[in-house]
């Protein structure tokens, strides 16, 4: 038996995705940027597509740019903020992903600009107290606020109006990566009030290296890839047609679907919960993943055992696919840059379970067999 239970690190794509994105590569080949009907044609797919997800968070199609997914997007943000905005503080978190906090201090470094990292309660969430002492402190630098809506790891969500309200009063920019939680819920910039914000059409159902970054039509950014014209002069290269429709795609059927999938993957995250706990009784979940949190992961720190080092691995074994999330999870591995700024065990083992609309209550159990037999000298 197969399960998938890594639906964090990329989700696989919809049937509906598949088939609208067939008929673009058998009969619209020509280049966006051509003046004739081949061109033309691909233009146009591209112009339509761009209209549907400008449609679905409330923004304009102008401020809809397409990039190959969301690191290059977060990217664009912030070395944008800092080249074409002047910006010379950026405050963010030290668990956010990758391509912000890297980006950030790399930025940072090279320009000499202060890279500021908010805290966190004991549960995870980003200390909003933090934040406002934080801009405060800095009020007389002009400033990026960088922080995700979701945690990729632990789940736990950022109050995102408020945060946004905070930063407008403060007058700085705000951008949130909503890679993990697009189309898993409903965005309206013009109610957010948002500056920028982030996506990946693999986290959806939909096809790996296209996504798009929203940028509020008051801003203007420059391209850090050059080369052409394309993508109202912010991103040059010639699009990714196939890549663009099955984005509009996979999002036309997550908003479409929606409130069934919110309960049906919901639910099986409460299940797990409570069965751990029944199998389990000393697990223990990182994050807060009974409070305000990402219905889609369930971070899960296991006692230890004389497995520790294999425990990925065992469940791999089994056909069971979940991701690391400690020191613990693998000789190589260094180890969860979230888990061990919240403050978590790093000395225990943890995985991260992530669901999507394709799992059943059926795997769970499998997988929850496969967990008492693993830890059978513990329950």
């Amino acid at each position: 038996m197969k399960i998938y239970l890594d639906n964090a690190a990329t989700t696989p794509m919809d049937q509906e995705v598949i088939d609208a994105i067939i008929p673009i590569m058998q009969n619209n080949f020509g280049n966006p940027s051509s003046v004739h009907s081949f061109g033309r044609s691909s233009r146009a797919i591209i112009e339509k597509a761009r209209k549907k997800v400008a449609a679905y968070i409330n923004a304009a199609p102008s401020e809809i740019v397409f990039t190959g997914g969301g690191t290059e997007a977060d990217n664009l943000v912030i070395r944008g903020a800092v080249d074409d905005l002047g910006v010379t503080h950026i405050i963010t978190s030290k668990i956010e992903h990758h391509a912000v906090i890297d980006t950030s201090e790399i930025v940072g470094a090279k320009h000499n600009i202060k890279v500021s990292f908010v805290s966190f309660d004991e549960k995870g969430y980003v200390d909003i107290a933090s934040l406002e002492r934080l801009l405060e402190e800095n009020k007389d630098k002009k400033t990026l606020v960088s922080l995700m809506h979701a945690n990729n790891e632990i789940s736990n969500k950022l109050p995102l109006k408020r945060v946004i309200d905070i930063c407008k009063s403060y007058g700085v920019y705000f951008h949130s990566d909503t890679v993990q939680t697009m189309c898993h819920y409903k965005f309206d910039v013009r109610e957010l009030g948002i500056d920028f914000l982030t996506c990946s059409a693999h986290k959806f159902h939909g096809p790996k290296g296209i996504g798009f970054l929203y940028i509020n039509e008051n801003i203007q950014l420059k391209p850090i890839i050059t080369g052409g014209a394309q993508e109202r002069n912010v991103r040059a290269g010639t699009e990714n047609i196939m890549g663009i429709v099955g984005l509009t795609k996979a999002m036309e059927v997550a908003y479409r679907d929606l409130d069934a999938h919110q309960t049906h993957i919901q639910g099986l995250k409460n299940y797990m919960i409570e069965q751990l706990e029944e199998i389990i009784p000393d697990v223990r979940f990182n994050g807060d993943p009974k409070g305000d949190s990402l219905y889609t992961v369930l971070n899960v720190q296991f006692p230890n055992s004389d497995m520790d080092e294999m425990l990925l691995y065992n469940f791999d074994i089994e056909g069971i696919a979940v991701s690391g999330g400690s020191a613990c999870s693998s000789g190589s591995n260094i180890g969860s840059h979230v888990l061990k700024n919240i403050g978590c065990d790093m000395t225990k083992p943890a995985l991260r379970f992530s669901f999507s609309k394709y799992n059943t209550k059926e795997e769970l159990d499998y997988t929850l067999n496969v967990i008492k037999e693993l830890f059978a000298v513990k329950v």
